[in-house]
């Protein structure tokens, strides 16, 4: 039976791009989809880029940002529940779909308030803001951590982790070549990880050790990084911005990263021993609590973010590279957070919302 769905979910990449693999399997099984978003948001050009369609709310943030910018937002929330609410009763969906973000508070108040169900899917070990304060309301949460499990009913929660495209999961480990290591900060880049790597450089020539460095820098850093990469004339490179990600993950014996679910979720899904450097400044402190729970498991090193320079860097990467055992113990461990079929798992949820609904 085919039925109606909205999704939502905005701000980042790690908001849009899974929502829209969710997307991609509910197209697949024949249902009719409708996105909501905002105008300005990256989810405008992602999901037009992706072939769907996608109606727009003005809302702002509340989380992490200027008493004035809170004002405003409050102010318009009532107009954005109202907005969104026009949008569901004009499309009238089976049920709706929220990943997250800021756009995503007043489609989910409104779902609620028309009493349509709701299924979130939080990729993160501490919940987002609104997620926190819908819980009780959801028919189901999909959760890729079991601590943030008791943050919502226990009937209504499942771990299913976050999509991640299924080229991580078949990453072989890498077995000859030198110790390779790979710093990422992202698309956009890191400035405390460009940093960090570009004062170990020195370190790494001064020792003579056999290490491969490559490192995604983003591009407003990436001129002045890579000609002093060329200068010091170590093995590796310098690049803006790798789009097989995966590939690069089979080529490296260690990654440094943040920690966002996304790079988290990927990186489990490869098993990839990694360096994580939570950024401080992530709504909730979210990136914080998805390293620390890696790295509880033994499933990762946390190095926070005021620590991490280059001296920290090289002694991190050097304990690892002499300590195979670590290594091993890292990519078995890190497994345990990988969850194949997230996004099918998510489709089926919509399904079974739709289904009942309809009795």
């Amino acid at each position: 039976m085919s039925y109606s769905f909205v999704l939502t979910g905005g701000g980042t990449g790690g908001h849009v791009f899974p929502a829209i693999a969710v997307a991609r399997v509910l197209s697949d099984r024949g249902h009719r989809l409708l996105f909501i978003g905002t105008e300005r948001g990256i989810e405008s050009r992602i999901i037009a880029d992706a072939g769907y369609v996608m109606e727009h709310i003005r809302i702002g943030a509340l989380n992490r940002v200027g008493f004035r910018r809170q004002i405003r937002t409050a102010g318009e929330l009532p107009f954005s529940v109202a907005a969104a609410s026009k949008i569901l009763k004009r499309f009238e969906p089976a049920a709706v779909f929220s990943m997250g973000g800021f756009v995503a508070g007043p489609v989910m108040i409104a779902a609620i308030l028309q009493k349509i169900p709701l299924i979130v899917m939080e990729p993160n070990a501490f919940p987002g803001f609104a997620n926190r304060h819908i819980a009780r309301y959801v028919y189901r949460a999909l959760l890729s951590f079991q601590s943030t499990r008791c943050w919502f009913p226990a009937a209504k929660s499942e771990i299913t982790g976050l999509p991640v495209r299924s080229e991580f999961f078949s990453v072989s480990r890498k077995s000859e070549g030198p110790f390779t290591i790979f710093v990422t900060g992202g698309s956009g880049g890191s400035r405390t990880l460009n940093r960090a790597s570009r004062e170990s450089w020195p370190l790494f020539r001064e020792r003579a050790t056999n290490v491969r460095i490559v490192h995604q820098t983003g591009t407003a850093e990436h001129a002045a990084l890579a000609e002093e990469f060329a200068v010091l004339g170590l093995d590796g490179e310098v690049v803006p911005f790798i789009r097989d990600m995966a590939g690069a993950f089979a080529q490296a014996d260690l990654v440094i990263a943040r920690s966002g679910a996304g790079s988290v979720s990927e990186i489990a899904a490869a098993g990839m021993p990694s360096i994580l450097v939570p950024f401080p400044f992530a709504a909730d402190d979210h990136q914080k609590q998805n390293a620390q729970a890696f790295q509880d498991a033994g499933a990762a090193r946390m190095v926070l973010d005021a620590d991490m320079n280059g001296d920290r860097l090289f002694r991190e990467v050097q304990s690892l590279r002499c300590d195979a055992e670590s290594l091993i113990q890292m990519r078995e461990r890190v497994k345990q957070f990988a969850r194949p079929g997230a996004a099918e798992r998510a489709a089926s949820v919509m399904e079974e919302a739709a289904a009942s609904a309809a009795r």
